[in-house]
């Protein structure tokens, strides 16, 4: 469908739709899904497409909420009735039809999984494959001696006896095992009636009876061994020796305990084993169980396969590193009733020459341990804190306890999750254990380079061709920093999104149509064309690729682009242009407008000075290489890098728990550094906008969390039918009785519990979904009743109730960060994570100015999410507006629009994983293009020079 097309009138657009053949066209006719106008489409198939727009335009409504719900709905359709009744029911979306539409598969940015057992590896399907590699061709190393671990299989020693010279006698032996209750006299008598008649003593073949009456001989048991067989090696050898030998064998196995010894009679001694052992300890053979943590066989018992184990935090313990023992560092010592265990060691200090007066932070790593582990002068922190678990039958005590507790490393795994053993068992020299620990692009050049047996190669090939393919595709999108260790819970949804966009190629799917929401969130655009190729392969493959997308690089790449518009929410859903990126010159859009440059983000005319800074040293967590980093107060500043250079891991897991740990506000283990130093006072609060849902409640809202709901309810309950019923601002709430539909409690819909079947929300058949008793319904401002007020966007709200000021600041803000689209009553569970952290911010700049004295720093995780070009000139102001209220910004971002507008950049790198964690520019944005370091420098470059 060319631009050409989409100028036509809704009746002609129809005559071409219907002329379109649908095996080569998605086709779609009057979309009405959410704010969709009546929006008719036809998408080439086998081919890139970006579907963008402004924020809230109906991208999503487009792709996700009709093609998407479609496909799956008529895959479920093609179903067994049998199947389907396990599957729910799936409405049809609202749309005259759709024709042409392949089976879908949606990969979204959100994180589906918040299993504590999850990985990088399981989510992708590598661990599987690692596990049967290691299980068939792994060897067992022995920890004490450094060799392999074999056991002799019968077969085995038949081809070794049999393969010596003709002509060689031997004996085929058995050592005389004990058996607690029998005597040695009670065995050799157990021998002779199963028809063994003779033994070996030291050298010397005797019979049992001669030997029976010998005690001195019996008491020397160890030199007893039973005669099994005694063979000799003929020139030919028969099939009846070769079966005759295997039972032999066999049979000394049986007898010896697992042990078969061969005496040759020119003094050879051989002695076989089959069992898996070695320098004394008996090993557990290779199998995949032995290396699947979520099975209790292969699991590590202490922590039963979750890597970390609930302990005592010592960031909590001594959570100011800065101060002495004598001022009160260690933070549990300093109340009335626990400081005689800090006094105990002030006394004592003397004897044996701790310096009490000096920084935990200066001391030597030895002192540091000596505080928990205590000697015969005071008691450590080890012993104090057992003497608080034994007291936990009083309250005080639990409660103490539970306040330095926090989530460690587990000590008998660190962290690998796997039973110690399975780390003996190499390919290559290597345990599964070090495979999950190397980032992913070191794991793949690993399997590229093994050097294999022809055996084992064989035996590994279609194993190898899986594990390589995998790895390659989650290296080609930018995720070759992860380790398949890693916790599918910790990461973004970008990362997520990634992960499944891989798992998806290494599939080789053909003939499906891929959905994707913003698989650019997350890359530096250094990493956006290794993206593009990935998505380019998919569509190569023979799929339709449909994207949506705000990234200038995937867009320019696309086969097509399809502008919805003009504007978001109930000024959006118009199909505004759809075409090559060359036909959308002149175009009268907000994304052409940015593409051709006529609009862009202003870049500020000056940077903000500071003088007062907080100073991290020495971060050494994950892949940071020890770095000192400066973050100045009073200014906005960005962290950037390319993905995977330690941006998140500096500011999520040692800035935000360090600063906070100190505010009192934060409970959550602090990543390895030295000290936290600099004007740290200066700071009264600290906030993270993440991306987290805002709400849990099922009935948490946008106009609830901005605090906006109970101004109108005040309005409504003002109102004249209102008062003279008596209705309160309660009446009008759908959290408490009074008012609310008692049906559905506010809900607007019920959850029918279905047995054996996905749980169904139906509109409620009272309130017919309006949330409100009829009687609550009938009060109504302007026109309006609650239930036609929590149905408008935020926009509309603004201009209805352009009158009310107290309601419009209330709202302003959501507007400002460009949220003026979502539904005032819309559940917070359908935001996407950038609204929700939209929403948060909208919360604060509702607040108005800090008071005097007050500095709050916000912490921001690239709040570019999900916004248009258009939309972030708004964001940055609202963000702005945050820093002249007195405050502080940080934000981690990629996105060169808002690093243009920063004050200070803090670019980490050169690379991800283990090749990055360094500072490499700390400056302005003018000083950071002069720089020919990193690759954030050329791309800024580019933006301030355009």
């Amino acid at each position: 469908m060319s631009k050409k097309l989409t100028k036509k009138t809704n009746g002609q657009m129809t005559t071409d739709l219907e002329q379109l053949d649908p095996k080569s066209h998605i086709i779609i006719k009057g979309a009405r899904v959410n704010n969709l106008k009546n929006l008719s489409v036809a998408i080439p198939r086998n081919k890139m497409v970006v579907v963008t727009g402004l924020s809230g335009s109906g991208k999503s409504s487009l792709a996700f909420d009709t093609l998407f719900a479609e496909g799956q709905r008529m895959y479920v359709e093609s179903l067994s009735s049998y199947a389907r009744q396990f599957l729910g029911r799936m409405e049809k979306p609202e749309v005259d039809y759709i024709r042409g539409v392949a089976p879908a598969i949606a990969i979204e940015q959100k994180v589906n999984t918040r299993n504590p057992r999850s990985t990088v590896g399981t989510s992708t399907e590598i661990y599987d494959y690692l596990k049967l590699l290691f299980a068939r061709i792994g060897r067992t190393i022995s920890p004490v001696s450094g060799e392999e671990v074999s056991k002799d299989a019968v077969e085995d020693v038949v081809d070794k006896i049999l393969s010596n010279e003709v002509g060689t006698r031997l004996m085929v032996l058995a050592p005389l095992m004990e058996h607690e209750d029998r005597t040695m006299e009670q065995e050799l008598q157990l021998l002779l009636s199963k028809g063994y008649t003779r033994v070996q003593w030291k050298e010397e073949i005797l019979f049992i009876e001669d030997l029976l009456p010998d005690h001195d001989k019996i008491k020397d048991h160890a030199e007893i061994r039973v005669l099994i067989d005694r063979l000799a090696i003929p020139e030919e050898i028969p099939e009846e020796l070769q079966f005759r030998t295997a039972d032999s064998v066999q049979t000394a196995y049986f007898e010896g305990g697992g042990t078969c010894i061969l005496a040759y009679t020119d003094g050879r001694i051989e002695s076989y084993s089959d069992k898996f052992e070695r320098d004394g300890i008996v090993f557990e053979e290779p199998s995949a169980n032995l290396f699947t943590f979520n099975n209790p066989y292969g699991a590590c018992k202490r922590c039963e396969g979750f890597g970390s184990i609930l302990g005592i935090d010592p960031d909590l313990v001594i959570p100011n590193k800065e101060l002495s023992v004598y001022e009160d560092a260690i933070a549990p010592w300093k109340s009335e009733t626990m400081k005689k265990w800090k006094q105990k060691l002030v006394e004592t200090a003397m004897d044996f020459d701790f310096p009490i007066h000096r920084p935990i932070e200066d001391m030597e790593p030895e002192l540091v341990e000596l505080l928990w582990t205590g000697n015969k002068h005071f008691k450590g922190l080890n012993k104090f804190f057992d003497f608080l678990q034994s007291k936990t039958h009083k309250i005080q005590y639990r409660v103490m306890l539970s306040r330095y507790r926090g989530r460690t490393t587990c000590p008998d795994c660190r962290g690998t999750r796997l039973r110690k053993d399975a780390s003996y068992v190499k390919v290559n020299g290597k345990s599964i254990t070090d495979v999950v620990l190397m980032p992913i692009a070191e794991a793949r050049s690993f399997f590229d380079t093994l050097n294999l047996t022809d055996f084992e190669a064989g035996v590994a090939k279609r194993i190898l061709k899986e594990v390589t393919n995998r790895l390659e595709y989650l290296d080609r999108v930018g995720l070759g920093y992860l380790t398949l260790n890693r916790l599918t819970s910790t990461l973004s949804g970008g990362e997520y999104q990634r992960i499944k966009l891989a798992t998806s190629l290494g599939s080789a799917l053909v003939g499906s149509m891929y959905i994707l929401d913003e698989p650019s969130i997350g890359l530096h655009p250094r990493d956006t064309q290794r993206l593009i190729g990935v998505l380019e392969s998919l569509r190569d493959l023979g799929n339709t690729v449909i994207v949506v997308e705000h990234e200038e690089e995937v867009m320019r790449a696309s086969d097509q682009i399809i502008d919805i518009g003009p504007n978001a929410g109930s000024h959006g859903g118009e199909l505004m242009f759809q075409g090559t990126l060359d036909e959308m010159h002149g175009v009268d859009t907000h994304t052409a407008h940015y593409l051709s440059g006529k609009i862009e983000v202003p870049v500020p005319e000056n940077r903000r000075p500071f003088s007062k800074t907080i100073k991290i040293n020495g971060a050494s967590e994950n892949n940071l290489q020890n770095i000192d980093v400066e973050f100045p107060l009073g200014v906005l500043t960005t962290v950037t890098g390319v993905s995977g250079s330690g941006k998140s891991t500096l500011i999520k897991k040692i800035l935000y728990p360090a600063l906070g740990k100190r505010l009192g506000t934060v409970n959550e283990e602090t990543g390895k550094m030295k000290s936290i130093t600099g004007d740290i006072e200066k700071v009264t609060r600290m906030e993270f906008v993440d991306q987290n849902p805002i709400g849990k409640s099922s009935r948490s809202n946008p106009v609830t969390y901005v605090k906006a709901y109970d101004v109108i309810r005040t309005l409504m309950s003002g109102q004249s039918l209102a008062k003279q019923r008596g209705y309160k601002p309660a009446h009008f709430s759908f959290n408490v009785d009074g008012g609310r539909c008692e049906t559905c409690q506010g809900e607007g819909t019920q959850k029918i519990e279905m047995q054996f079947m996905a749980d169904l929300h139906l509109t409620c058949e009272s309130c017919k979904g309006k949330r409100f008793k009829q009687e609550i319904l009938e009060v109504e401002y302007n026109g309006k009743n609650i239930a036609d007020i929590l149905d408008m966007t935020v926009a509309d709200a603004m201009e209805f109730f352009a009158d009310q000021k107290s309601i419009i600041n209330k709202l302003k803000p959501l507007y400002d960060v460009g949220l003026g689209y979502i539904g005032l009553g819309q559940s917070s569970s359908s935001l996407s994570g950038g609204e929700a952290q939209r929403v948060k911010l909208a919360y604060f700049l509702g607040h108005g100015k800090s008071k005097a004295g007050e500095h709050t720093l916000f912490i921001f995780d690239e709040p570019t999410t999900g916004l248009h070009f258009h939309d972030i000139d708004r964001l940055m102001k609202a963000i702005n507006a945050l820093v002249d209220q007195g405050n502080s910004a940080i934000i981690i971002e990629h996105n060169m629009e808002v690093i243009k507008c920063a004050d200070w950049i803090i670019d980490l790198g050169p690379e991800g994983g283990q090749n990055g964690g360094q500072v490499l520019f700390a400056g302005t944005p003018e000083e950071m293009v002069k720089i020919d370091v990193g690759y954030t420098a050329p791309y800024l470059k580019e933006k301030l020079n355009s």
